[in-house]
């Protein structure tokens, strides 16, 4: 016998599952059933495309049992793919995704939302803690000998010896706790199969004592034996749609997205004719905790005549609807279609261009019949449909119909064609502003003008707008400008803003003098009513914003940021300096003038001392 003690991660996460989860213990059962279909699933497809297992008498199915004496235990057993003791160690010893520590910081407390992390990040074997003070696996890997036992108490060690099984697969034997006392029960455990497990593709079997009764109703003392199937073990996609009601889908969805709470929209499509499929998917009513993570988990799972191929393949739908779960199923693929095969296969490439179209057409769907739900939906998913606008352009124009944006005349999110229907007759584009805050947009002074002029802004407080928006372009016909670059302060240029432009010439070089380069030049703003100065990026470079970010992503050897700085000639500050010849009060007003600048659009100064040298200088001469 070896005993090991659990990665530190593994510890933190029992802890917090055994002392914060117990509201919502009973999704132990969902989550060890899932993981026994699973197991079965990996050695349904081996026995079919892999000689080495063949020879094995397959028989898929699960079988739960329970003892209410001495002491209360659950057993869950499986004739699946097994484990051996390498695999034992890295699986339940160690949690082997590099987003572990983030998963650990994002459970909150709150019973509900964290039984869905749980599940959500594949550690669902360890939430048995929540009802068991000890577990023990018995498990013997498909193709080996040697069976293997596990034994832990959860909390800090567990150790692993040499076994007896037959036969390949996994048991699982829960010694539960008082918390977890009331699930050896008959009534509970059917309830909670049905409730979270009835459309597993394998059967689920009950074993229990009954007590036999005479024809008078009285007990004879014997006991009777009994196993019965408790769920409907079917492929709930490939039934028709016309069978199925919202709750056969929800706790469908419920099971594969180790979820508690319904889908907030399923599209379950069955195609025939050239090609032949179904695909069901459901779009989680909250996004994926690690939807922004490198390692995230795809969603979707690939079949081939109902046989499971894989879950872990990022490429059956484009990464920007990584947040959908569900299931692909092909009758045209073969069955021992490998991965690599898998990213360049024609029948596949075929269902996912149809499938992408059909989920963007159903949101455009939601969008128009059902307002409200779109909200919802586009409040938690609106920046993954951004990245399709960069990276899916067959479907942009379908994407810029769905994607929404803040405003500044309008609350919550509007669209772009919303906004084109806004426009002022003589408005030349359609506006926006980008950067990392939305209340610090919203207080830039370049909406100033277009404040005064009752012209709307779109604000895009979203990383990735910073990318993404500058490439569309135009949407239909109109152009979009950033007024936070150089080109879109002439549209609102009128012949007397050209002559203050002007006469202010000789005041700005003289700014443009005291700041060298600080600055890529200094020129009168048109747009700026109340703020004495801003910054604006030329049309041609990165703003300070796209600069940070990429910075803060890893791109090195970028050019020093040389802002464009407007000054407001009809400001006091300004007009005091207009008839100044005093270089040195020039120099600290131009500077503190770009310092205040860039600090309102949130960029860090790089030298606060000279800041402060300048402000101190300043205030010394006012008093």
């Amino acid at each position: 016998m070896s005993k090991h003690t659990f990665k530190t991660e593994v510890s933190q996460l029992l802890h917090l599952i055994i002392h914060s989860l117990y509201s919502h213990k009973e999704i132990f059962l969902r989550e060890l059933v899932s993981n026994a279909s699973d197991a079965l699933d990996k050695l349904k497809y081996l026995t079919l495309t892999d000689d080495a297992y063949k020879e094995i008498a397959f028989d898929p199915k699960i079988d739960i049992s329970f003892r209410e004496s001495p002491s209360k235990t659950i057993t869950i057993s499986d004739d699946g793919i097994g484990m051996n003791k390498e695999d034992l160690t890295n699986q339940l010893g160690t949690i082997a995704r590099s987003g572990t520590k983030a998963f650990i910081d994002q459970l909150s407390g709150d019973a509900k939302k964290d039984a869905n992390l749980i599940g959500q990040f594949g550690v669902g074997f360890y939430s048995c803690f929540m009802v068991a003070d000890r577990v023990e696996v018995l498990t013997r890997k498909a193709g080996e000998e040697q069976a293997w036992l596990w034994k832990s108490d959860g909390k800090s060690n567990f150790t692993i010896e040499e076994g007896q099984r037959e036969e390949p697969g996994t048991t699982i034997t829960l010694f539960l706790n008082d918390e977890g006392a009331e699930y050896a029960s008959r009534w509970e455990i059917d309830q909670l199969v049905k409730k979270y497990s009835n459309h597993i593709p394998f059967p689920i079997f009950l074993s229990y004592d009954q007590k036999k009764y005479d024809d008078k109703g009285k007990e004879t003392g014997e006991i009777e034996h009994k196993r019965e199937q408790i769920n409907s073990a079917a492929a709930l996609w490939k039934r028709p749609k016309n069978e199925l009601t919202d709750e056969d889908y929800h706790e469908f969805y419920k099971s594969i997205g180790h979820d508690s709470e319904e889908p907030l929209l399923y599209i379950h499509t069955k195609a025939e004719g050239t090609l032949e499929y179904t695909t069901l998917f459901f779009v989680p009513k909250h996004a994926p905790f690690d939807l922004y993570q490198a390692d995230y988990r795809p969603g979707v799972k690939l079949y081939v005549k109902r046989v499971f191929i894989t879950d872990d393949e990022k490429e059956l739908m484009p990464t920007y609807l990584r947040f959908l779960r569900g299931v692909i199923d092909s009758e045209d693929l073969p069955l021992n279609v490998s991965r690599e095969i898998l990213q360049q296969n024609r029948v596949l490439n075929s269902i996912r261009t149809a499938s992408v179209k059909k989920v963007l057409g159903e949101f455009k769907s939601l969008a128009e019949n059902n307002p409200e739900t779109y909200n919802e939906f586009i409040t938690e998913y609106n920046r993954p449909l951004k990245e399709g606008l960069y990276s899916d352009f067959a479907n942009r124009d379908l994407l810029l119909e769905l994607v929404r944006f803040k405003s500044t005349s309008q609350e919550g999110f509007t669209s772009l064609a919303a906004y084109k229907e806004r426009m002022k007759e003589d408005q030349k584009a359609i506006y926006y502003i980008t950067g990392g805050d939305e209340e610090t947009l919203r207080n830039s002074p370049l909406l100033e003008a277009y404040k005064g002029k009752g012209v709307e802004v779109l604000v895009m407080n979203d990383e990735i707008d910073e990318i993404v928006v500058p490439s569309i372009g135009k949407f239909n016909d109109v152009e979009l400008k950033a007024v936070n670059r150089t080109g879109a302060a002439d549209d609102l240029k009128s012949d007397d803003d050209k002559k203050t432009e002007e006469s202010a010439k000789p005041l700005m070089e003289k700014l443009k003098k005291a700041l060298g380069d600080r600055v890529k030049d200094v020129v009168a703003s048109t747009r700026l009513s109340d703020s004495p100065s801003c910054i604006v990026a030329d049309e041609d470079d990165p703003t300070a914003q796209l600069q940070q970010m990429l910075k803060a992503m890893g791109q090195k050897n970028m050019p020093e940021f040389k802002p464009i700085l407007e000054v407001n000639p009809t400001h006091p500050i300004v007009k005091g300096l207009e008839s100044s010849g005093d270089d040195a009060l020039i120099d600290d007003v131009a500077q503190l003038l770009l310092d205040q600048a860039l600090l309102i659009e949130g960029v860090e100064l790089k030298k606060p001392a000279e800041f402060v040298r300048h402000l101190n200088r300043i205030l010394e001469k006012a008093l």
